[in-house]
């Protein structure tokens, strides 16, 4: 049997290359040794910061060798810190994630071990970039161990240092996937999510979710919404210190901390898209058009363009001025729209909104008048998203002027806007601002209505939710109890997401070395403060004097002449009897700081102090208690003494007079500062009124020419019907005189059928037989005939205007056709039709030689087929009565149409 290899003489860096798995697991677990002592500047750490080395380790093919590498790497990290993680993790994770995290328990463990530690010593972001990929992996158990490998760091470091976007947008991808064991590990990573993030996730991913995985997923969240929020287990090696830092603290900070924590940022990122090209190019003008449909139609098209979740920042000021034109549109329907596409350009522009608030918040908080309740919903849903493009401060003087509007819808409105953005915002306001909010919001607590009693008081609960009792209460002195418990009931239920922390004080100036002590009477000064006197006086003197009723005159650096040898006497000083000389023990004093004032009252003082005697002193007299007999031992640092003080009381008053000055100069510039305040909101109530003015000429200009458009339409179609009466009355006039030639050519018709031998008037073409011709006079009329024929019927024969006679025959008349057969030589006779012009009057050559008669034209056709049938059938006198019937009907239309033709003439 073969001994075993000795591999205790090889490196370390050679053992782990080494061919022999038991030679590389020796080399492994006396690495692990080694790191265990070993400091971050050790030449072994150094040597093995190469991260190939650890490469091959942790993905060593022998199952036992591998756990040993990944035990080894661990203590590795733990000995180098964050350098050696951020050398290693590049080449390690890969394998750690393959090998470790789907190998045996041990094996899991250590790997799950090493995941967290490189997070520990550094960030969490890269180890979440290397494992996500994992997640499209081909083998299951490789994702199934990745999405449990991110579950435990999720629970161990929590949602604020990793990153949740990434991971929570793969998980619609997981539970999709047809491996059980990975949709068991997508649903951990779930409810891991859930704790930390709670509702505030579901926008990500629940929407590409099925209604069964949506269901099951409800279920496992039930419990977990009855717990309270996480903590973060494990913190970095960053926040270790931090916290070793922060342990001498009060507890009031960590909570604080705690708090900051909190902020996850779950907003997705979009790719800016440019809308421009979707922008309407005449949107202006289409803006503009007197049509509210042109109005809404242009709107509805940049909608369209801008409702996208990023937008690339371009030139949106024509864009917006339009839009907040279009918030005085008296249409609702443009007005919401328009909200509607502000709301999606403030989303899209996010912070690089904010230039364009001032020209569109206080159009939109204006509109808040409008009573339905879809517009005013859109408003204010555009409004949230102007401040969550801007800030607090931003808003804060549109809205304050909304807060004072004299209508009550725009009041309670922007009242609640105002509320919903001091929940929002992260920042907190600062005292000045929490002042101004609270003393325009106590005025609505006065008001009849309760909604804007309500309005008021949740504002200022929402502000003492944020600034705590110590900024607040100050501001609810003189409510009465009623109102601060309501007040207290709107802070209590308010969720903020901002907290008042004083600032930190800044610490006091190094005190200055205190003046030097005026020395007692008596005493001496040292050596030394005779000389650095000097300089300080004269730094006094630069000082510029300031004139006022407190202050000593300038005093002057030219020594004050002596008055015994100037021959000078000072006022009321007289020369005692018994006394030396005035000025024999008296040297004037040197120093330029006294002022005239003071040396009078020092000569006052000698003057008026008694004689002493020679030795004795007098305490706190100075000069006076000095003996006058020896000059030698009398100084002129007494005075020097009392200048000092001068200057001392001189500067405090200098002090006190910049003081007042100050005081009312920021009186004045505060009085300044109200009155401009008050100025411009006259200004802007005047600006106010103007616009509305405006809005509402612009309005009865608008409905001017909507019904001057549609008087021109009613013009228009007046003259089309004018233009159709003319020339319907042209056609009946053309019909009229129709009807009057033809009246006319009947009356002709008539006037020629009163001859009795021609039926129309003129020549007769009949041909009659001879001794049957009828006999005329030379004016061509018919003679009259001497009697009646014996039947009325022989009218029908006659033409129109005629009485039924004519001049035929003596054996026609006598009735011979009723059976008697007509002679040839008179059906000869009579044989040429009757013309077309002829009146209809039958004529004997119409009788056939047979009986039967005919006529040629229409008009006597009906009383030719009459006849002929009589004849026909041998019944003549019924023949003949229904001609007569005809006849007579005849004769009453020849006496309507003679009628009609009188009143035509009479026309």
């Amino acid at each position: 049997m073969a001994e075993p290899e000795d591999f205790s003489q090889l490196a370390l860096p050679d053992l782990f290359a080494h061919k022999n798995w038991k030679a590389r697991k020796a080399g492994y677990e006396g690495a692990a040794k080694e790191f265990t002592t070993a400091q971050p500047t050790d030449p072994i750490i150094r040597e093995f910061t190469d991260g190939s080395l650890w490469k091959a380790a942790v993905s060593d093919s022998n199952v036992a060798a591998q756990q040993d590498a990944l035990s080894a790497y661990n203590a590795f990290l733990e000995a180098s810190g964050t350098d050696g993680a951020r050398r290693t993790r590049g080449n390690t994770v890969t394998g750690v994630v393959e090998k470790g995290l789907t190998g045996r328990p041990a094996a899991k463990a250590s790997a799950t071990e090493t995941l967290l530690l490189l997070i520990e010593l550094d960030k969490a972001d890269p180890i979440i970039e290397e494992l996500l990929p994992f997640l499209a992996h081909k083998q299951p158990k490789i994702i199934a161990a990745s999405l449990s490998a991110l579950t435990t760091i999720v629970h161990a470091y929590g949602c604020k240092l990793v990153e949740p976007k990434a991971v929570v947008k793969t998980l619609p991808k997981i539970f999709g996937h047809a491996d059980k064991n990975v949709r068991a590990e997508g649903q951990n990573l779930t409810v891991e999510l859930y704790r930390w993030l709670r509702e505030a996730m579901k926008p990500l991913f629940w929407g590409d979710l099925k209604d069964v995985q949506q269901k099951d997923l409800e279920k496992l969240f039930e419990p977990v919404k009855a717990e309270p929020l996480p903590k973060q287990e494990r913190l970095l090696r960053s926040q270790q210190a931090a916290k070793e830092i922060a342990d001498a603290a009060p507890a009031a900070e960590e909570e604080e901390v705690e708090e900051e924590a909190a902020e996850i940022d779950l907003e997705p990122e979009y790719m800016a898209v440019d809308v421009f090209a979707k922008v309407p190019k005449d949107f202006a003008d289409r803006l503009a058009s007197t049509k509210w449909k042109d109005r809404k139609e242009a709107l509805d098209e940049l909608f369209t363009a801008v409702n996208v979740p990023a937008i690339q920042e371009g030139p949106f000021d024509e864009i917006m001025r339009g839009l907040a034109k279009s918030m005085k549109d008296a249409n609702i329907a443009v007005v919401a729209v328009a909200a509607n596409c502000v709301e999606c350009i403030a989303k899209g522009l996010r912070r690089s909104f904010t230039r364009y608030r001032s020209t569109i918040l206080a159009s939109m908080l204006e509109r808040f008048k409008e009573k339905k309740v879809t517009v005013t919903d859109a408003i204010g849903a555009a409004c949230d998203a102007v401040f969550a493009a801007t800030s607090l401060g931003d808003i804060q003087a549109d809205v304050l002027e909304a807060l004072t509007s004299k209508n009550p819808q725009v009041k309670e409105q922007s009242a609640k806007f105002l509320a919903r953005s001091l929940k929002a915002t992260k920042d907190a306001p600062t005292p000045e601002q929490t002042k101004e909010i609270a003393e325009v919001s106590k005025k609505l607590l006065t008001e009849s209505a309760v909604t804007l009693r309500d309005a008021g008081a949740e504002v200022i609960g929402v502000l003492w939710r944020i600034m705590g009792d110590r900024n607040m209460l100050s501001h609810l002195d003189g409510l009465d109890e009623i109102r601060k418990n309501k007040i207290k009931e709107f802070s209590d239920a308010a969720e903020v997401r901002a907290k008042w922390k004083p600032k930190a004080v800044a610490p006091p100036p190094p005190k200055a070395a205190p003046p030097a002590k005026k020395p007692g009477p008596g005493t001496k000064r040292p050596a030394g403060s005779a000389k650095k006197a000097p300089p300080a006086r004269a730094a006094r003197a630069a000082s510029p004097p300031l004139d006022g009723p407190d202050l000593q005159p300038q005093p002057t650096s030219r020594p004050a002449p002596k008055p015994a040898a100037a021959g000078l006497k000072p006022p009321g000083i007289k020369a005692p009897s018994g006394l030396a000389k005035p000025g024999s023990g008296l040297k004037a004093p040197t120093s330029g700081t006294a002022s005239p004032r003071r040396q009078g009252a020092v000569f006052d003082e000698q003057a008026s102090a008694p004689p002493a005697k020679p030795g004795l002193t007098a305490p706190g007299r100075g000069l006076a208690g000095r003996p006058l007999g020896k000059p030698s031992t009398a100084p002129a640092s007494p005075p020097r003494d009392e200048r000092p003080d001068t200057g001392q009381s001189a500067l405090s008053a200098i002090e006190r007079q910049e003081l007042s000055e100050l005081r009312s100069s920021t009186e004045l510039l505060q009085q300044q500062n109200s009155d401009l305040r008050n100025d411009k909101m006259k200004q802007q109530s005047q600006i106010t009124e103007l616009q509305n003015q405006n809005a509402q000429l612009i309005e009865d200009h608008t409905r001017d020419v909507l019904q001057i458009k549609a008087k021109e339409t009613q013009l228009v179609r007046a003259r089309s019907d004018a233009e159709n009466a003319e020339e319907r009355a042209n056609s009946l006039s053309k019909e009229i005189d129709r009807l009057k030639r033809e009246m006319s050519r009947l009356g002709r018709v008539r006037a020629g059928s009163n001859e009795p031998g021609e039926p129309n008037g003129g020549t007769s073409d009949f041909a009659y037989p001879a001794g049957i011709r009828p006999a005329y006079g030379s004016s061509r009329s018919y003679a009259a005939p001497t009697s009646r024929p014996a039947y009325t019927g022989l009218d029908s024969f006659g033409g129109a205007g005629q009485d039924g006679k004519e001049n035929i025959p003596a054996d026609l008349r006598d009735g011979k056709l009723s059976g008697a057969s007509v002679p040839a030589s008179t059906t000869h006779g009579y044989s040429r039709p009757m013309s077309n012009g002829s009146s209809g009057r039958a004529t004997p050559a119409s009788v056939s030689a047979d009986g039967e008669g005919s006529v040629s034209n229409g008009t006597g056709s009906g009383l030719g087929r009459t006849a002929s049938q009589s004849v026909q059938g041998g019944d003549g006198v019924e023949s003949w009565r229904r001609a007569a019937e005809v006849t007579q009907n005849l004769k009453a239309r020849i006496e309507m149409m003679k009628a009609r033709q009188n009143i035509g003439r009479g026309q």
